[in-house]
């Protein structure tokens, strides 16, 4: 199947189309849990920035999406507008049903051009998902949370991962149509290195008048740090590349797959196990600043 051709959008929109679950927040199977991991999940720092991140992606999308000619895209990110608004009630419905401590934040106008905004969000995505499937496999793996919470938030994490799917074909297909396709290869390095130095500001507080807190230290050592599991970057990275992996194994293969990131990690895999070993007991999220 010819990337860019008519065929290509059938199924990338069908295929995100099909896959859709329904279900909200309240029908969910909430555990009921012990003082102590319930104290263990408020103590989890990025649940603030994880609400209203969702919650402004559903927004934005959701306006994004009005603007699109082609009806079978646009409805195709109108779905996964109502995803990620839904993804919102889901950690909202969390926070309250576990009494978590979230501060209320002013809703940020949207951006006035709204499709430059949905590809940086798009790449975003693609990065911050990618370490996720990694933690997420982590904190599974080591028992962090029980099981039944891990059952809730797996269709969030795959609805993620059916979000990068739709968004690298939705790309590729845009970029083709409009006789872009040779520039596709620098657009996706521009793309993720932006992601990626966003990222780093945070990680570093280097950005100027910006005050470090648990939220703005980047996911990735934030949640490496609230896991507490004793892990090399080595182990890390392989966890990472296997759950994304996985994870990509349930889309037709005609479609493609966000395959920069795997590239990049597996080439910085095979560099770290080159270089000195950590101390032991040196918790990964420390190790993840130093060489991050």
């Amino acid at each position: 199947m010819k990337i860019g051709s008519k065929a290509h959008k059938d199924l990338f929109c069908q295929s995100f189309m099909d896959s859709h679950l329904l279900y909200e927040p309240e029908t969910l199977a909430w555990p009921e849990l012990d003082s102590a991991m319930i104290e263990r999940i408020q103590r989890i720092p990025f649940w603030d920035e994880a609400l209203y991140t969702e919650r402004k992606a559903g927004v934005m999308l959701k306006a994004y999406a009005e603007t699109v000619e082609d009806p079978q895209i646009r409805a195709a990110i109108a779905l996964q507008a109502a995803e990620e608004a839904r993804h919102g009630r889901v950690i909202g419905y969390m926070i309250n049903h576990y009494g978590i401590q979230v501060a209320e934040r002013a809703e940020k106008p949207l951006p006035e051009n709204l499709e430059p905004a949905f590809v940086k969000f798009g790449y975003g995505e693609c990065f911050d998902s990618f370490f996720a499937f990694g933690l997420f496999g982590i904190a599974r793996q080591g028992g962090f949370i029980p099981d039944a919470l891990f059952t809730i938030f797996n269709t969030l994490v795959d609805e993620e991962a059916r979000h990068m799917v739709f968004f690298v074909n939705w790309i590729a297909h845009k970029q083709i149509v409009e006789g872009r396709e040779v520039l596709r290869p620098f657009s996706s390095v521009q793309q993720y290195t932006g992601a990626a130095f966003r990222r780093l500001d945070n990680l570093m507080g280097m950005g100027k008048g910006k005050k470090k807190s648990a939220n703005k230290k980047g996911f990735t050592a934030a949640g490496a740090k609230a896991v507490k599991v004793d892990l090399t970057l080595e182990s890390f990275l392989e966890m990472c590349i296997a759950e994304n992996a996985k994870r990509m194994q349930a889309y037709p293969e005609e479609l493609l797959r966000p395959d920069f990131l795997p590239a990049i990690a597996s080439l910085a895999l095979n560099t770290a196990k080159l270089l000195p070993k950590r101390k032991p007991n040196q918790p990964v999220g420390k190790e993840l600043e130093a060489r991050g």
